[in-house]
């Protein structure tokens, strides 16, 4: 439970350590390659946007609202798939294409992934029920007890004047 609670906290950052992670890995170990740094502009939005994404999806869920912490399905998938791009960060030509191919076909399932569990918590919350004749109603919700009154209640009566 306490490292899916920790990647929880690690969601949002990692939106911002991982393209900044991709930017000085192409300083530190690619040389200055202009296809690098071509991908590069394309990458580091890319990265953002779809960690921003996916941890808003993560987050959205009620079940992660309240134990405050990922699915193992999220923490093994985004878990691999930032390992993925911090392996990209690296520049290395004999495997990036590989990882390239990988990190885009993780980043999509991840977002489908993310989508269902979000779509199937959301779809046992409300109940539809139906009729014997067919139509369909929500049942209404049950009204919480309230509290008996303790002491004395004072009436005032309103007078009005007639002018």
């Amino acid at each position: 439970m306490v490292l899916r609670r920790l990647f929880l906290r690690w969601l949002f950052p990692a939106a911002f350590v991982l393209p900044l992670w991709l930017f000085v890995g192409w300083i530190v170990f690619s040389g200055g390659s202009g296809w690098a740094l071509l991908w590069l502009f394309v990458a580091v939005p890319a990265v953002f946007v779809s960690q921003l994404v996916l941890a808003l999806l993560i987050r959205g869920r009620a079940s992660v609202r309240e134990t405050r912490a990922v699915s193992w399905r999220d923490l093994a998938g985004v878990g691999v798939w930032q390992l993925v791009i911090v392996a990209l960060g690296v520049f290395d030509s004999r495997v990036f294409f590989p990882l390239l191919v990988l990190s885009i076909v993780g980043a999509l399932l991840l977002f489908w992934s993310s989508l269902a569990q979000l779509w199937n918590e959301a779809r046992g919350a409300v109940a539809v029920l139906h009729s014997s004749d067919g139509t369909a109603y929500i049942p209404p919700t049950r009204e919480r007890p309230q509290p008996p009154v303790g002491g004395e209640v004072i009436v005032v009566p309103e007078n009005r004047r007639a002018d």
